[in-house]
């Protein structure tokens, strides 16, 4: 399979190709459930677009736990099913599908009470082994243990002593989501999808009742540019908007056939020093688990989960979620930790299916999939770890609209863009750091980011030495990456570098502001921008921090957001 660059050429011809051919399928949501979709259909040979009105991951998909898991909780809510599925999902993006994105995790879990909890948890993370290992896909991962405490102590030094008695340490997952999303996008267009971000829906194209495509608007193009509105035809639309599917479905005027629900989760990141542990945490809150997650040179504590019906794209963080994650985290550590601890803070939107619960850490997260109207195809809820079930799901119905003979679903055995050849060129690091004139731990976070990709990063060094320096404020990112992000990923703007093609926005206490200038200049040749844009780009990103370090400061949601919707987006829909 041939993996093709996703720059400003490659953007403007797909958006041609769509609006000059009928599709089989056109998807709507540039998320981890259309990307996934759009895979999906494209291996069974449809003709396949996909479209997304901001960046790649823009919405929940950028802003999860970053956990490929199983869902160890909902064993506790009996819903084994959803666990075995999903720790199925795990085992093959650990094996097969995405080896170079996906990596184990260990997790420590405290153990507060003697005898009953220790055979209570223990069977539970026994069963959660056993249904790993039993789904075929399992055996990559050490099975769980039991510990005392003084061994536990060992392995997380940062507990406090009378915060345990005993622990367990089991192994789940985790990914950087945004880049496993756009290595979907990837991966789709390499076997023919036609892929366009920045393009938005702005209506269905109607025969009668029939759903028979899409109005679609390039929201990056001057008005005087040419074409800004397309008319895509296609023999079945697929609606993969997730927290949105509702504003999404009104455009037909149709009443859906279930509701989604908005749950905020919020996530603190903060430097590695600050907590001394080997290993992970899970820790019970009165509602529900607390992670901290080893993430490279930090953790990432989180989450929250609470309602919210304000702004959907850009869902803000207030004083009293950051409160509420630092109060619950300090009540394990030795070693409190204070607000200036925290470096980072990010804020996502779970998709949940209402209408199960007025609790939303108790609403489904199943996924459902409706024909509301012929034509049109509806998938939302769901765990970001079951993309690819959510995805054979939704192409399912669509085929089935289509009323023509389509081959199955084979994206259980295709491997994702980058890693094919991973394993061997991991074997292989120090010798391509030595050809490269990298250092071998340069090499090695390129093939964690990239696999066997990382080979076109390395092009562009071998092109333009210079490249090889790391950003002079973000120094676990080379200059060659952000180029990269701009020539072959798609990324449109500055935010769309900082935040989702890397992540300095939250792995820096500037939040990216004193990268933005280095990274704005790299990205110009590439994107044809002129100094005015490049001012306009690092302009912007500023605001958008300040006024996400100000929604920081409010008490409340409503404050918040209200603070935040202070920097709309570069490019308003």
């Amino acid at each position: 399979m041939r993996t093709p660059a996703l720059g400003p050429a490659e953007r403007a011809d797909a958006l041609a190709r769509m609006a000059d051919h009928e599709l089989d399928v056109l998807v709507v949501g540039g998320g981890v459930v259309g990307a996934g979709t759009a895979l999906d259909a494209a291996t069974r040979g449809l003709a396949t677009g996909l479209v997304e009105a901001r960046d790649w991951a823009s919405g929940t998909s950028s802003r999860s736990s970053k956990l490929i898991h199983g869902g160890l909780r909902y064993l506790e809510m009996l819903d084994f099913g959803l666990v075995r599925e999903a720790l199925k999902e795990r085992g093959l993006l650990l094996q097969r599908l995405a080896p170079h994105l996906v990596k184990p995790v260990p997790f420590l879990y405290p153990l507060r009470h003697r005898g009953w909890e220790r055979a209570y948890a223990g069977t539970g993370v026994a069963l959660y082994d056993t249904m790993s290992v039993s789904s075929g896909h399992g055996r990559g991962l050490p099975v769980h243990r039991h510990l005392t405490r003084r061994h536990a102590l060992r392995a997380a030094p940062c507990l406090r002593k009378d915060a345990l008695v005993g622990a367990l340490q089991y192994y789940d997952a985790q990914v950087d989501d945004a880049r496993l999303v756009t290595t979907l996008v990837r991966t789709a267009a390499g076997y023919g999808a036609w892929v366009a971000g920045r393009a938005r829906v702005v209506g269905f194209l109607r025969e009668g009742e029939r759903v028979v495509g899409a109005r679609v608007r390039d929201v990056e193009a001057r008005p005087d540019s040419g074409a800004v509105e397309y008319e895509v035809r296609a023999r079945q639309v697929v609606n993969a908007t997730g927290v949105w599917t509702d504003e999404t479905q009104g455009l037909i005027a149709e009443r859906g056939q279930f509701h989604v629900r908005a749950s905020k989760g919020i996530h603190l990141v903060v430097p590695k020093d600050r907590i001394h542990s080997s290993t992970g945490l899970i820790l019970r809150t009165e509602k529900s688990v607390l992670f901290v997650i080893p993430w490279g040179r930090h953790w990432i504590i989180g989450t929250t989960d609470t309602d919210w019906d304000l702004d959907k794209a850009h869902p803000a963080a207030s004083s009293a979620d950051i409160d509420y994650l630092l109060e619950h985290v300090n009540t394990a550590l030795a070693v409190p930790l204070t607000r200036d601890d925290v470096q980072g803070v990010y804020a996502g939107l779970r998709p949940l299916l209402a209408g199960e619960s007025e609790a939303t850490s108790k609403l489904s997260r199943e996924h459902l999939v409706a024909h509301p109207v012929p034509g049109l195809v509806v998938v939302a809820g769901g765990k970001y770890t079951t993309y690819r079930v959510m995805a054979k799901d939704a192409v399912d119905a669509a085929v089935h609209g289509l009323d023509r003979r389509v081959g199955p679903c084979v994206t259980e055995t295709v491997p994702l863009a980058g890693a094919v050849g991973y394993q061997a060129l991991w074997n292989g690091r120090g010798r391509i750091a030595r050809r490269a004139g990298l250092h071998v731990a340069r090499v090695e976070h390129l093939l964690n980011r990239y696999g066997s990709l990382a080979d076109e990063v390395l092009d562009l060094i071998a092109a333009d030495p210079s490249l090889a320096r790391p950003l002079a404020a973000a120094d676990d990112y080379l200059r060659a990456e952000v180029v990269y992000a701009a020539s072959h990923e798609g990324a449109r703007h500055l935010d769309d570098v900082l935040t989702r093609r890397t992540r300095i926005s939250i792995e820096t206490f500037d939040r990216g502001t004193r990268s933005a200038r280095e990274a704005a200049e790299l990205m110009a040749p590439v994107l044809g921008w002129d100094g005015q844009q490049v001012e306009k780009e690092i302009a912007h990103y500023g605001k958008r921090v300040e006024a996400e370090r100000e929604s920081q400061r409010q008490p409340d949601d409503l404050t918040a957001d209200a603070a935040r919707l202070g920097a709309p987006d570069i490019v308003p829909l």
